[in-house]
């Protein structure tokens, strides 16, 4: 399993050098809105006091290293901070009066902006002054008046890092591929052929040669799930249809799983409610999570024991749970438990269930949260796990 781990800390570095930068900046952006709350209410108190609605340039530029932008209920820009002008690469000054529209060039903006107004806050990322320009993140908020704030944050240093972590996983990951394989077939060769011999080959020998397959299955199975894990961090497509039915996958999962169950001494139960809404999705994505999940609870749980996945509906949501007996996790472990590499308790998974790569549930978080779902796990230790996640119901659809 040591090959395991070195593999892990190696296609880790690119990750960490993007993990630094997006905590520094989310650090930032933080302090950024709590010093737009301040000046905020500042601004409130002194339009009480005079009747009017003004942030001096000093107190605008004290707000770190983000763009910041006033917006009247008509969506035209009040004021800009110097910051502001130079991520849209415009003269400073000259951003004031102006539609958004105008000093953004990109229509997206003035719909998020109302979508703001309507909410509250909204969030996106765009590519300001065309597609050679900046990455800038864009915060709104809605203030008293119906008008917006507009927080600008250059992430364009933090794209170009995510770039690299993704090139350096796949080209490694692609680099492995071949030679892993080579040598998975050989290693099953091997193992079937000493099967073969008989007692010619003593049994320390053949438990060895045993060994040798399982390590380059966990090697080939993290390869694989890199370059999966890696595809959905880049934002790859998703063929969302309207008529996903969990249920049915659900089934189809434990119909996969069933032979590998078996063989661990482990019953799987399938639980659906009678005509469960549908969800919009990708229906293959979600497959692979209810297989990650199953597949997981299969592994964890004792000799004899049962596995259930059941699905059913709340008033927004389509819920799958899938339910084990097995070792549990710990409570401290749990707030990580759907981070990439991360295993509880590598040694005791290791004398228990033969580990894993520390990748399959990352995935599952991933492609759950790309379809707006939560993702979550209670367990008592010892006692089993039971891992949910939920994804809103599909909108009914429109039959005029």
């Amino acid at each position: 399993m040591a090959a395991v781990d070195v593999l892990a800390v190696l296609l880790a570095i690119g990750a960490v050098i993007a993990m630094v930068v997006a905590i520094r900046r989310d650090r930032s952006l933080r302090a950024t809105q709590a010093r737009l709350e301040r000046l905020r209410a500042e601004d409130e108190d002194r339009t009480r006091q005079a009747g009017s609605h003004s942030l001096d340039d000093e107190g605008l530029r004290e707000v770190l290293d983000a763009g910041v932008i006033r917006v009247d209920p008509g969506m035209r820009i009040r004021e800009a901070n110097r910051r502001a002008h130079a991520l849209l690469r415009r003269a400073t000054g000259t951003l004031a009066g102006k539609s958004l529209m105008e000093a953004f060039l990109d229509p997206a903006v003035e719909t998020l902006a109302r979508t703001a107004v309507d909410s509250g806050v909204a969030t996106a990322e765009i590519r300001s002054a065309g597609p050679d320009g900046p990455a800038l993140l864009v915060r709104m908020r809605r203030v008293q008046d119906d008008g917006v704030w507009l927080v600008l944050e250059d992430v364009s240093e933090l794209r170009r890092l995510q770039r690299i972590r993704a090139e350096f996983i796949d080209n490694l990951s692609h680099e492995l591929r071949t030679p892993l394989t080579t040598v998975s077939l050989l290693a099953e060769t091997l193992q079937r052929e000493a099967a073969g011999v008989g007692d010619a080959i003593p049994a320390k020998m053949r438990d060895r040669i045993a060994k040798i397959e399982i390590e380059t299955g966990h090697l080939v199975q993290m390869v694989n799930e890199l370059l999966d894990l890696s595809r959905i961090e880049s934002g790859g497509t998703l063929h969302l249809t309207d008529g996903v039915d969990m249920a049915g996958l659900a089934a189809d999962a434990a119909e996969r799983l069933r032979l590998f169950a078996e063989r661990q001494g482990v019953r799987l139960v399938v639980e659906t409610a009678a005509e469960l809404p549908r969800v919009k999705g990708d229906a293959s994505r979600l497959g692979q999570v209810v297989v990650n999940l199953v597949h997981n609870a299969v592994k964890f749980s004792p000799d004899g024991g049962d596995v259930t996945v059941r699905t059913y509906a709340t008033a927004s949501e389509v819920v799958t749970a899938v339910e084990d007996h097995g070792i549990g996790v710990p409570a401290a472990a749990r707030g990580r438990i759907f981070e990439r590499f991360y295993k509880v308790d590598r040694a005791r998974l290791r004398a228990e269930v033969g580990g894993g790569t520390g990748l399959g549930l990352a995935i599952a978080r991933h492609v759950v949260e790309q379809h707006g779902g939560r993702i979550w796990v209670e367990s008592d230790e010892g006692a089993g796990s039971t891992f949910s996640f939920a994804l809103p119901v599909a909108p009914p659809l429109d039959r005029r």
